[in-house]
C-alpha cells in the first residue's frame, strides 16, 4: 500500500509517505517555508515525499488526514454552548475560519492536492484518521513491539487529551480516554503561558527552567500543594480534573485568567524577555513535578489495564523528557519506545500507519530481533549533493576545503571541536521530528566550561539557562551516564555519573540562578544541568555512521566519547534543511567552521577573503 498521511491546520503541518508500511520520508513543512511551526497546508512536504517516492497521486492507494474535522467542530460548538454567553469573542473570531474552510476540509485538501498536481478527485481515496488513534499508531507501528501499551497525552485531539491503548500485531484497541477541557498537556501550557513563554513552542524552555528550582523551599512545596488543591485534582488511575474557574482556553484568547493566578500564587505573570526570578523557577518545578506524578500515574493503569511489559508514548506531552526520565527510572515496563516526531508532525505518519494496518488489514514486518524499530534514526527528509553544496557556495562567493576522505574530514573536524571552536554539521537526510539528532546540528566540547553561554548567547541567541544535549558514543554510554537503556532520539534525561560530578558549594541552593548556572558541575560542564542531568542521544554505528565517526575521532583524541549537540537553527527559526539555510545561518552568528558533506567553511578565512575583496574595490568595510 502506498499511502500519503498529513497534518496540518493547527501546528507542525507535515507529510509523510508510506509503501508497504515502510516510512520512506517524513518531514515538517516549517522547513521549507522557514517558518516555525507552521500551520499551512504542507505543500512543500508532500512535493517532497512525492519526489522522493516517486509515487504520483494517483498512484496512491490513499491520501490521510491526522484527524476528523467533524469531531473537532462538534467538540468547539459544545463547548461554546455550555459556556454561553462567555466566550463570544473567541466564538465570532473562530466561525469564520471554521465555516469558510475546516468544515469543507474534504474539499479544500483535494483541491490542495490538485494544486501540486493534476489527478483524477473521483479516484481518490480520502481518509480521516482520529487524532489520538493517529498519535498512537506513530509509536506503537514503527516500535518493533509486536504488543504494547500505548499512551498518548497532548493538548487535545477531537475530544480526548490522554488516551490509554493497547496494541497487538496490526490492531490498536483504545482501552481509556480523558475528554476535553481537562488536559494535562493544556495545564502545562497555562504554566508556560503564565511564567512568559510561549504556548505550543515555549514548553522546552519551562522544562528547562524548572531544574533551577529549589525542591526543599518551602516556596516551592506550597507551590506544589496549591497547584493540587485549586489547580487540578489528581485521581489514582492517573486521570486529571482541572478546576475550570482558573482558565481561560475553553472560550477565552488566552490561556489563564490571569487575576485569579497572581493572586493564586502572589506572583505577577512574567512576561516574554522579563527577568527570570528564583521564584519563577520554582513554580516552574512544582508544575514538572506534578506532571512527573501525572505521568507516572497514568502509566501505572495503562499497566494494569494491559499486563504488558512494552510501552509505547506519543503526544506533544511525550516530548517531556524529564517525565520521560522518571518513568524510565520506574521500572514499571521493561522497554520503553517513544515516538521522535511525538507532536501533531508525527500525527501524519500516525494516520499513514493505522490507514495501512487497520484500514487496509495489512500484516506488519518486525525486524529479526523484533526490538530495532523503523524510523530509521529519523533520518527521514531531503539531503543534498556536493553539485548542490558546490553551487551554494559559488553563488554566496564562499572559501571551502574539500575533504576526498570523509576519515580526514571527521579527523580535522574532531581536532577543531577539541580546541574549543563551534561548528554547524550538516549531514545526509534531514531529521523528522523537534530534535537535531547529528545531521542537522551545531557541535561543541562538552569538556569546555564556557560553551554552554557561548552557544546559547552568541550563536543560538536564546536564554542563557537553556541547558545543551550530549551526543555519546552509545557502546560508551555508561562511561558518563546513568542510563540503563538507547536513547536515539534524545527523548531521555538521565544523571551524570557521581564520579564525574564535582562538589558543589554549600551555599548552592541559596545562589541566584545566574550564578548557579556557571558553576562547574562536572568534568563535562556544557552538558551538565543544574540538578546533575543531561537530556542524552545516544548514537549508533548502525544508524547514523558519519556521526558516531566524528565522535569516535574526538574520543580517540581527547579520551572523550561525547559532545554537545543542539539544533543548527537561531532562536525563532526551524532547524535548517538546505545548504543554503546552513550557510547563511552560519554567516549570521559567531559560530567558527561549518562541514557540509565533505566541505568545511572557516568563517575566519571568509571574514579575511572578503575584506581583502572590499579593499581590492576601494569599499571602506564597516
Amino acid at each position: 500500500m502506498k499511502i500519503l498521511g498529513i497534518s496540518a491546520y493547527y501546528h507542525d503541518s507535515a507529510a509523510t509517505i508510506i509503501c508497504g508500511g515502510k516510512i520512506l520520508a517524513a518531514v515538517q513543512e516549517e522547513r521549507f517555508t522557514r517558518i516555525k511551526h507552521d500551520a499551512g497546508f504542507p505543500v512543500n512536504a508532500i512535493r517532497f515525499c512525492l519526489q522522493f517516492s516517486g509515487f504520483t497521486i494517483n498512484e496512491l492507494d490513499a491520501v490521510v488526514f491526522y484527524d476528523k474535522p467533524l469531531l473537532k467542530f462538534e467538540r468547539i460548538l459544545d463547548t461554546y454552548y455550555n459556556n454561553a454567553p462567555d466566550g463570544i469573542k473567541s466564538f465570532v473570531a473562530s466561525m469564520p475560519i471554521w465555516l469558510k474552510e475546516k468544515l469543507f476540509l474534504r474539499k479544500l485538501l483535494l483541491d490542495e492536492l490538485y494544486n501540486i498536481e493534476k489527478f483524477k478527485k473521483s479516484k481518490l481515496k480520502l481518509l480521516f484518521n482520529e487524532h489520538h488513534l493517529s498519535h498512537a499508531a506513530s509509536a506503537f507501528y514503527p516500535s518493533g513491539f509486536q504488543e504494547a501499551s500505548i499512551i498518548t497525552i497532548d493538548g487535545v485531539g477531537e475530544w480526548a487529551t490522554i488516551s490509554i491503548c493497547h496494541g497487538k500485531e496490526n490492531s490498536i484497541k483504545i482501552l481509556r480516554e480523558l475528554y476535553f477541557p481537562h488536559s494535562l498537556g493544556l495545564l502545562y501550557s497555562a504554566f508556560t503561558y503564565f511564567l512568559g513563554f510561549k504556548v505550543n513552542s515555549g514548553e522546552y524552555k519551562l522544562m528547562g527552567l524548572a531544574p533551577y528550582g529549589n525542591a526543599e523551599a518551602e516556596k516551592t512545596k506550597n507551590f506544589i500543594k496549591i497547584i493540587k488543591e485549586k489547580l487540578v485534582d489528581i485521581k489514582e488511575d492517573g486521570s486529571i480534573v482541572l478546576n475550570l474557574s482558573y482558565f481561560n482556553f475553553e472560550t477565552g484568547l488566552t490561556m489563564i485568567k490571569e487575576k485569579k493566578w497572581e493572586q493564586l500564587f502572589c506572583l505577577k505573570r512574567r512576561f516574554p524577555e522579563s527577568e527570570t526570578k528564583q521564584i519563577h523557577c520554582d513554580l516552574a518545578y512544582a508544575i514538572q513535578n506534578v506532571t512527573n506524578e501525572i505521568v507516572l500515574k497514568i502509566a501505572y493503569t495503562a499497566k494494569q489495564l494491559t499486563g504488558s511489559e512494552n510501552l509505547c508514548i506519543a503526544g506533544g506531552v511525550a516530548l517531556n523528557c524529564v517525565s520521560n526520565g522518571h518513568l524510565l527510572k520506574s521500572n514499571l515496563f521493561k522497554e520503553i519506545y517513544i515516538q521522535p516526531a511525538a507532536g501533531d508532525a508525527g500525527g501524519a505518519l500516525g494516520a499513514a500507519l493505522a490507514a495501512n494496518y487497520i484500514y487496509f488489514e495489512q500484516d506488519r514486518i518486525f525486524s529479526e530481533d523484533n526490538k530495532s524499530d523503523q524510523m530509521q534514526g529519523a533520518y527521514l527528509g531531503p539531503e543534498f549533493s556536493d553539485i548542490d553544496i558546490e553551487y551554494i557556495a559559488r553563488k554566496h562567493k564562499a572559501i571551502y576545503t574539500k575533504f576526498e576522505d570523509f576519515d580526514k574530514l571527521a579527523d580535522n573536524t574532531a581536532k577543531l571541536l577539541s580546541e574549543g571552536n563551534v561548528i554547524g554539521w550538516f549531514q545526509g537526510r534531514m531529521e523528522f521530528g523537534p530534535r537535531a539528532l547529528g545531521n542537522r546540528s551545531i557541535l561543541g566540547d562538552a569538556r569546555n566550561p564556557d560553551m554552554q553561554k557561548k552557544i546559547n548567547l552568541k550563536i543560538k541567541h536564546r536564554e542563557g539557562f537553556r541547558p545543551f544535549a550530549p551526543s555519546v558514543l552509545a557502546e560508551k554510554v555508561n562511561d558518563y551516564f546513568e542510563l540503563t537503556v538507547a536513547s536515539p532520539y534524545m527523548l531521555l534525561v538521565s544523571d551524570v555519573v557521581m564520579e564525574r560530578r564535582n562538589i558543589l558549594p554549600d551555599n548552592y541552593t541559596q545562589l541566584p540562578l545566574l550564578e548557579k548556572l556557571y558553576i562547574q558541575r562536572s568534568d563535562i560542564p556544557a552538558i551538565t544541568h543544574v540538578d546533575f542531568s543531561a537530556r542524552i542521544q545516544t548514537v549508533h554505528k548502525e544508524t547514523n555512521e558519519k556521526y558516531w565517526n566524528l565522535i569516535n575521532k574526538f574520543k580517540e583524541q581527547t579520551g572523550y566519547g561525547v559532545i554537545v549537540n543542539t539544533s543548527f537553527n537561531v532562536r525563532g527559526e526551524p532547524i535548517v534543511c538546505s545548504p543554503e539555510n546552513a550557510y547563511i545561518c552560519f554567516m549570521n552568528t559567531e559560530m567558527d567552521y561549518l562541514v557540509i558533506g565533505n566541505f568545511i567553511f572557516d568563517k575566519k578565512l571568509q571574514l579575511k577573503h572578503d575584506k581583502n575583496e572590499q579593499l581590492k574595490l576601494n569599499i571602506k568595510p564597516d
